[in-house]
């Protein structure tokens, strides 16, 4: 069987063209950039199969039979910010000829070498990205990247009525492709739908959506019809269907589609009928679930083969001159990537990890708001100046307060706007700022997610609410896959700063589930670079809030608030009345100097026994703590507050003056925020006694049976005898 190669080479000699040339709609010099374009990327395609092959190359899944999605990177313009499928190469080589970077193949090669050259990830993984040309990488395009595209293009059309600077023209247009077989995600059809909304609310959304469709997902066929159903039936989006095989009317159509797009500023979808060469990656028998028959019919669908038979016919290249311009590009590309045999790669976990390095707290300093800002917010009633706050209380002031100070700032979520939150944490938000600031969302975590993602990107510092801690795992992979991958797969060229609230943990009164009562952190836990803060006393909240803005805004970085429920609106600790619980609200002006990361706080100077935790086990261990006190037990208890990075080197200085360490986790026994505290302990030296106590491994009931599950302070007391006996 001839391969794609030596197919296109023998069919373009035998070609004569047609007798009758008809004049093209399509300029002679576009369709010579498109071929130009297109056999870049089958070459790049080719060198990818041989560098593996020399024990140099890391990655082939290439774009053959895709590239006519060269066509948008041709018709798009080089400031229209795009976020492409693994198979759009194509595109990668006419953005980079329309831009004038005279690089691209290089850009490529080096990154499937992972050449610490690689100018968008300096090794770290195969993506198409490139700050110059606004290619913004994506590593894994199995439709992840949807949400965040919506919410790019939401965060536009937002920063045009606001006259907000970004990154980008008044009227671009997001590009966001992907695969046929992508479509039928979950993720996919969240965005697709989170679009559809925004256009039947008359929001713009100028994104077109490009489902790149080979019929085949690496070895399920998608049913014939499937495709053109989904994407056509979607309400509010528009739709157009082309085939890459005829590059006129793929010129024509993706022009109609692109201007739609940005004069409407309304979503739209381009069904892109492509075809699959090579296999899905280089590992694939293509053979071993499709028929030699079919495999050699789809070479008469070939986007090259078909652009190159076009310019024949229109007299503007004969065969030889197509041939000799088909063979100086691989002669070009091979050039390059024998050069990267040798190429420098990254060597250290240290070279490997420095995108996720976070800066020391004395390089990091808090921005706070002018007293000049915050009288014009509060008027003569600053919040310093009133009754001590509860946690719920001190969130939404600091939210204000740094709202105020910074018009970038937005809070979107379920019910966050016009109820002001389940709890009233945004309660008042939407009327001081209004509804372009603070907005409803809908039900769906994943678009809320996707939409901060977006904002991100634009420039805005987005707070998405996560309305339940148990609502996030339907949307997880938006943190972990998306939001922290970002700045480590583009060495920190990109970035979307973030601060998630979550109202989560257990402990709530006469309400709860396992969906309302959710106590399991794990998930959050284990993602790189993504940083994890609980307060647990209001007098905290302002420092490690504004703190979060602060490396959202200055550091690009994703910061997760866990707000523990059970404790928004709790005012006493021992004895009704006694408001300790509540806190003056600690004013801006305040917190000047190192910002508190990886900063623990002790209460009590008791020397028996050193009690760790953190949220709602802080109150438990306080209360404990009085009852072991009646035991002639002096205890000290430390409130770690950020959980991920935990603060081990505080920690470890801690509990270095204690013989007995007991850590008290509310979380589950498994997979629960102790078993990294005993590693951290351990690993540090520490020799002690040490014990933990925590929750069961158990979702969580409603009524009174919660409590047989979730760690009481009835238990804290028992543990702490225990380990001293």
């Amino acid at each position: 069987m001839n391969s794609i190669d030596e197919h296109f080479r023998n069919a373009v000699s035998a070609y004569q063209g047609v007798e009758v040339r008809p004049e093209s709609e399509v300029p002679p010099v576009v369709l010579e950039r498109l071929f130009r374009a297109q056999v870049q990327s089958r070459h790049l395609d080719f060198a990818a199969r041989w560098l593996q092959s020399e024990g140099a190359g890391y990655y082939t899944i290439g774009s053959a039979g895709h590239e006519s999605n060269a066509a948008l990177g041709l018709l798009s313009r080089v400031d229209d910010p795009a976020l492409l499928h693994y198979r759009s190469g194509g595109f990668y080589a006419a953005r980079a000829q329309m831009a004038g970077h005279s690089t691209g193949a290089r850009d490529v090669l080096m990154s499937l070498t992972c050449s610490t050259e690689d100018p968008i990830s300096g090794g770290r993984h195969k993506v198409f990205g490139h700050p110059d040309l606004n290619i913004i990488p994506q590593t894994s395009t199995i439709s992840s990247h949807i949400p965040r595209a919506v919410g790019l293009a939401f965060a536009l059309g937002l920063s045009r009525a606001d006259q907000t600077v970004t990154p980008w023209s008044d009227d671009a247009v997001v590009i966001c492709s992907f695969g046929d077989a992508s479509v039928n995600h979950s993720t996919a059809t969240g965005g697709f739908n989170a679009a559809g909304y925004m256009s039947h609310r008359g929001l713009e959304c100028p994104v077109l959506f490009v489902c790149e469709d080979n019929d085949i997902g690496i070895s399920t066929r998608t049913p014939e019809g499937w495709t053109e159903a989904a994407l056509s039936s979607l309400p509010g989006v528009d739709y157009w269907s082309v085939e890459g095989a005829d590059p006129e009317s793929l010129l024509r159509v993706t022009e109609q589609a692109l201007d739609t797009v940005r004069v409407q500023r309304r979503p739209g979808v381009l069904h892109l009928r492509t075809v699959r060469f090579m296999g899905h990656a280089g590992s694939d028998a293509e053979i071993a679930y499709r028929t030699h028959t079919e495999i050699v019919a789809d070479y008469m669908r070939d986007p090259v083969l078909k652009t190159a038979e076009r310019l024949i016919d229109q007299g503007i290249r004969t065969s030889a001159e197509i041939l000799q311009d088909y063979e100086q590009s691989r002669d070009q590309v091979m050039d390059v990537a024998r050069e990267l045999i040798d190429t420098s790669r990254l060597k250290t976990p240290h070279d490997v990890m420095k995108p996720l390095s976070l800066p020391t707290p004395e390089s990091s300093t808090t921005v706070v708001p002018s007293q000049r800002v915050r009288e014009q917010t509060w008027g003569d009633r600053l919040p310093e100046h009133t009754k001590p706050m509860t946690l719920a209380q001190a969130i939404n002031t600091t939210l204000i307060d740094q709202m105020a100070h910074d018009r970038q700032v937005l809070v979107f979520g379920e019910d966050v706007g016009t109820k002001g939150g389940v709890y009233g944490v945004t309660r008042g938000l939407r009327k001081r700022f209004g509804g372009r600031r603070v907005f409803d969302t809908l039900l769906d975590e994943q678009t809320i997610l996707g939409t901060a993602l977006g904002a991100a990107l634009v420039g805005y510092t987005p707070v998405p609410e996560i309305q339940y801690l148990a609502y996030l795992h339907n949307a997880e992979d938006q943190l972990r896959g998306e939001a922290a991958t970002l700045r480590f797969f583009s060495a920190g060229q990109y970035q979307n700063g973030m601060v998630v609230r979550i109202a989560g943990l257990a402990y709530q009164k006469g309400f709860g589930g396992h969906f309302h009562n959710d106590n399991s952190l794990a998930v959050l836990l284990d993602i790189p670079g993504v940083i994890v803060v609980v307060p647990s006393h209001p007098a905290e909240v302002p420092e490690l809030l504004r703190t979060c803005f602060d490396l959202a805004q200055r550091d690009g970085r994703v910061c997760i608030f866990v707000e523990p429920i059970a404790l928004y609106h709790t005012r006493d600790l021992h004895e009704p009345g006694d408001g300790l619980w509540t806190a003056g609200y600690r004013p801006p002006s305040e917190q000047i100097g190192a910002s508190p990361l990886g900063e623990i706080t002790r209460h009590g100077d008791g020397r028996d026994l050193l009690m760790v935790t953190f949220g709602n086990g802080l109150p438990m261990s306080l209360r404990a703590a009085r009852t072991l006190a009646d035991a002639d037990v002096a205890t000290t208890t430390v409130d770690l507050r950020w959980l991920a990075p935990l603060p081990e080197e505080a920690l470890l200085s801690a509990a270095s003056e204690f013989s007995a360490v007991l850590i008290v986790d509310e979380t589950r026994r498994s997979g629960g925020v102790s078993e990294h505290i005993v590693a951290a302990l351990i690993d540090g030296g520490y020799r002690g006694r040490l014990a933990r106590i925590t929750s069961a491994d158990s979702f969580i009931p409603l009524g009174p049976a919660a409590h047989t599950v979730l760690l009481g302070e009835d238990d804290i007391v028992q543990a702490a005898e225990d380990l001293l006996t």
